[in-house]
């Protein structure tokens, strides 16, 4: 018997060494990768800043949430910001001699594709070239390389350019087929979100809506194309309209491409460019690795504009991959109480989400604003509750392509009444007062849950004007007018008054250091990137084990709507979240 407990002992004691020594391995292993991504890289005469496949531009540090138990080959996430910049510094770096577009499949904004656009264009008139080369290239792609001064595509390649389009799934047949009840409660005839459970189509006002967004972002990409190819703006309909792009034959007759030619040959011309031999190695850089190899110029510490991320749909509680009041105020309240911070630049790129936490974030913000100056920057969105928290704003500065302002609320209740009484299935319930089972899974809300909750969000919208008419000074009639829970494009929501001015993260951060006086400064982003060990802590917490195995077996996008039913942070009661989202795809 004693040999038996020595053996059991003797095991537990192996298999918990064992488990020390993998925890501290993992451990190093983090260590080593924060280490090592932090290497600062040299950069050789004759380069070439590169833009290719592995690099994914994104908005804000929130997005770049890498799984680190993941070693296969990665993009490299590179903020918008930062890319801007690269193309800036580069344009007076002599080691710098071009730009090399080489991107097929490039999966960014439209406004983001809009910043590193309009900095290329800059950099063209520095003399130093920047072309582009494709093979089977996106229209997001297409869109940003189309601004090199020569376009190279492959002999078998292919551009897709066919224009933007929106599919909206309608399910009220589906529901009543299958005895799904829905109570929708909603302030606004444009605020489309609960479109797809009242209807089997479109709403006129829905319609009105989408086509006149879509025509707008379109009018704005189309033309900037057509100039920089050179083109006729109606020859570039007919372009576009015949798909000739697919073809690249087509492609070369139509000027979309300047010439067929090989990857290789690609090289050659680059080289022949720099002038350096065909057996000469040719320098590329790729954007993070030139990000990398210089550091920001240090000014006084108390010389600082923060740029505060709102990036992703609005929710209550804690979490890290969207924007969650908690964490959010408290960064908020960071950035307020930094005396070293003497401006902030709010950037919001947000579809909205719960009503309640976009309340909380614009009351710390008008906090804020009281001892900062406060200036906002519009993303891809800035709809619902995405518009609302930018109300105490000193400024707000919009792109042309940015979703703004659905300024509506709604809520949607389902219940399951008739399907369990296919079923078989009924309940019973006893109350102690009229509305004690103001909601039940099986036979819905109340007439008088129904009531209370119509006021609540004829309330809450109310509200939402409130803070609109004070921020844009006009009256609660001009903004219900504009309001409704209608969608606009940036340039029309400039036109109408609910943003100041048009112009990038970069104009609002020049904008908020006049108004802070500022003539040097850094530039900081909050909230932080997530570290590598925080990571490492997070990712090996069971539920998040198990949200990785489902969004890697149902998609990202799905895993979204899957969250939105499961999550109980993601059913916060009345809601501000704009109805549908764009891909410029």
């Amino acid at each position: 018997m004693k040999s038996f407990f020595k053996n059991v002992l003797a095991n537990i004691v192996a298999i918990m060494l064992i488990g020390g020594l993998f925890f501290m391995f993992l451990v190093m292993l983090v260590a080593v990768s924060a280490f090592s991504g932090n290497k600062k890289s040299a950069i050789k005469d004759n380069s070439v800043l590169t833009l290719d496949f592995k690099t994914n531009i994104i908005d804000s540090p929130a997005e770049d949430n890498k799984d680190i138990f993941d070693f296969s080959e990665k993009e490299n996430n590179v903020m918008v910001y930062d890319i801007v910049e690269a193309i800036r510094k580069a344009k007076t770096d002599d080691k710098i001699k071009g730009i090399s577009i080489e991107t097929d499949g490039l999966r960014a904004g439209m406004t983001q594709l809009d910043a590193v656009r309009a900095a290329l264009e800059d950099f063209k008139k520095t003399g130093k070239f920047v072309y582009a080369y494709g093979n089977n290239v996106s229209q997001p792609a297409y869109y940003l390389g189309s601004v090199a001064e020569q376009y190279f595509l492959n002999p078998a390649g292919g551009i897709e350019l066919k224009g933007l389009s929106t599919e909206v799934l309608y399910m009220k047949s589906f529901t009543d087929k299958f005895g799904i009840g829905t109570e929708i409660i909603r302030h606004g005839k444009y605020k489309s979100a609960v479109e797809p459970f009242m209807r089997d189509d479109m709403s006129p006002e829905n319609r009105e809506q989408i086509s006149t967004m879509l025509n707008d972002l379109w009018f704005h990409n189309s033309n900037k194309i057509a100039a920089s190819r050179k083109m006729d703006i109606n020859q570039f309909k007919t372009v576009v309209d015949s798909l000739y792009g697919i073809i690249p034959d087509l492609s070369l007759q139509y000027k979309l491409a300047d010439r067929l030619i090989q990857k290789t040959e690609y090289d050659d011309l680059i080289r022949a460019k720099l002038k350096i031999k065909e057996r000469d190695k040719l320098n590329k850089i790729s954007f993070s690795k030139y990000i990398s190899s210089y550091e920001e110029e240090n000014f006084k510490k108390d010389e600082q504009i923060a740029v505060l991320y709102a990036s992703g749909a609005i929710y209550n509680g804690e979490g890290f991959d969207a924007v969650y009041a908690e964490n959010f105020v408290k960064e908020i309240k960071k950035i307020t109480d930094n005396d070293k911070i003497k401006a902030v630049v709010f950037r919001i790129n947000s579809p909205g989400g719960s009503a309640n936490a976009s309340d909380e974030i614009l009351f710390e913000l008008q906090q804020l604003k009281k001892k900062k100056p406060l200036v906002v920057s519009f993303g891809d969105y800035a709809a619902s509750g995405g518009y609302y928290i930018a109300m105490a704003a000193d400024k707000i500065y919009s792109e042309p392509n940015t979703l703004t302002g659905s300024i509506g609320v709604f809520g949607i209740i389902p219940y399951f009444k008739e399907l369990a009484g296919k079923n078989g299935l009924n309940t019973q319930v006893v109350n102690t007062n009229a509305n004690s089972n103001m909601y039940s899974p099986l036979n819905g809300v109340t007439p008088g849950g129904v009531s209370i909750l119509t006021k609540s969000v004829e309330q809450t919208y109310k509200r939402f004007v409130h803070f609109v008419t004070q921020n844009r000074k006009k009256s609660f009639e001009q903004i219900d007018e504009i309001g409704g829970g209608r969608v606009w494009s940036g340039t029309r929501a400039k036109q109408i008054g609910l943003v100041d001015e048009l112009g990038s993260l970069n104009d609002a951060i020049n904008f908020a250091a006049q108004k802070a006086k500022m003539k040097k400064y850094n530039v900081a982003a909050y909230p932080k990137k997530v570290s590598k060990f925080e990571q490492f802590f997070k990712d090996i917490e069971e539920e998040q084990i198990s949200n990785r195995f489902i969004k890697n077996k149902i998609g990202e996008e799905n895993f979204k709507i899957f969250e939105q039913i499961t999550n109980p942070q993601m059913q916060s009661g009345v809601m501000m979240q704009m109805p549908y989202g764009i891909k410029f795809d």
